[in-house]
């Protein structure tokens, strides 16, 4: 798998976003991704993963399951990010519906998911009011979804807002979360929902126009009395814990997606300081420059080592998994950020080239930095795994300022 995915990189993906530049600077997202890049995927079956066998779909060992996603993952982000995301969006809704829906809605989404290169999912979780706050969770009806789903009849009225969505402009299919019990916590209180794009109601207001993996479209998305049938309930007021069967292995493939930024800005700089001549040498040759392609290299190592850690764990189903997924998120976020920087700096003005394609490494990666959770929230997330008794509380009332 790792080296179909490598030969779709080096001959699709990778000549593509070489060649086209400008392509993600368009303000028409419709236009920023030619569609002959998700119809190669999707036959070399990248598409697929995630997907029951039985509906054409490729089988994964589940007991490596997190480990094949980091694989894949840091291979295509090697490619483009954006494009990545797009596939990797897909593939953790897969794993969710898999679990989830019922058998007649895995039937005709996965049918139509698998006969269409260019069908997309979405994940609709952030809003513009909370994120990373999602991800803590801050358990306590203060915090709950400002997005509302009411049973009526046989039908869940949905009305809220959803913001920073992967893929969200473009997808066919959204997995939405809402508040369904104003009384309880985060954890007990939040259902989700499976919408159509072409349901009424369900608006795509916009494209977030981000400064790194712009070949996955960004959205935003309104519910306006949005109207979805009681068996497109996938969970009801546990919705949070029950997605946990793809919280863990979406931190791994984050991290891995940042891993292959990193490997791609790594192998650019190091062909450059091989051929670039600079007072009277080759710029390998200079210590200073030999001293930042070893610490690339290092990082790189690092992460990978972690990755695998936290990959095996959740495969494994190890005690301390939700811990090291939290810890390889935020050490690669950095970390590769940090690579990205010296590879810009490495090139000297070539690096702030858009036609040379270093900056966008440097771009992409600083996207990572609050994506799956910001890196100060997934570190109280870290502290409260290790010290439960002793960690502080991040979330509640306000207490009046009489009261303070």
């Amino acid at each position: 798998m790792r080296d179909t995915c490598k030969r779709y990189v080096d001959d699709v993906l990778a000549p593509f976003i070489r060649e086209n530049r400008e392509r993600e600077w368009s303000f028409d997202p419709n236009t920023r991704l030619s569609p002959h890049i998700l119809e190669q995927a999707d036959l070399v079956g990248l598409r697929s993963l995630g997907v029951p066998e039985e509906f054409g779909g490729i089988a994964l060992d589940p007991t490596t399951e997190s480990q094949t996603f980091a694989i894949i993952a840091t291979e295509l982000a090697r490619g483009d990010s954006g494009v990545a995301d797009k596939l990797v969006q897909n593939w953790k809704i897969s794993v969710l519906l898999r679990e989830l829906a019922p058998r007649h809605l895995q039937e005709h989404w996965f049918s139509r998911y698998m006969a269409e290169p260019q069908f997309l999912m979405a994940h609709c979780l952030t809003e513009p009011r909370g994120a990373s706050d999602r991800w803590l969770p801050y358990n306590v009806p203060e915090a709950a979804m400002d997005t509302r789903a009411v049973l009526e009849g046989d039908h869940w009225k949905i009305n809220g807002r959803k913001q920073f969505i992967s893929n969200g402009y473009d997808a066919s299919l959204y997995v939405v979360y809402a508040n369904t019990d104003s009384s309880a916590g985060m954890l007990q209180g939040t259902s989700s929902f499976l919408v159509p794009r072409d349901t009424p109601g369900l608006e795509v207001t916009r494209c977030n126009e981000t400064i790194g993996g712009r070949f996955m479209n960004n959205g935003e998305i309104v519910f306006d009395d949005c109207r979805v049938p009681n068996d497109h309930l996938l969970a009801h007021n546990d919705a949070l814990g029950k997605a946990g069967v793809y919280f863990k292995p979406g931190k791994i493939i984050q991290a891995a997606k940042n891993l292959g930024i990193g490997i791609a800005a790594y192998e650019d700089s190091v062909a450059f300081v091989h051929e670039r001549v600079q007072g009277g040498r080759v710029l390998i040759k200079h210590q200073a420059v030999a001293i930042r392609i070893a610490e690339m290299a290092t990082k790189l190592e690092a992460v990978a080592s972690l990755l695998r850690h936290a990959a095996l764990a959740v495969d494994e189903g190890s005690p301390d998994s939700q811990t090291l997924c939290d810890m390889v998120k935020v050490f690669a976020s950095q970390e590769i950020f940090k690579v990205c920087q010296h590879a810009v700096e490495l090139h000297g003005g070539y690096g702030a080239m858009l036609e040379v394609g270093v900056e966008k490494y440097f771009r992409d990666a600083a996207v990572y930095l609050h994506m799956d959770a910001t890196v100060d929230v997934s570190n109280f997330k870290i502290v409260r795994s290790m010290f439960p008794a002793t960690a502080g509380l991040y979330a509640g009332p306000e207490l009046a300022s009489t009261d303070r």
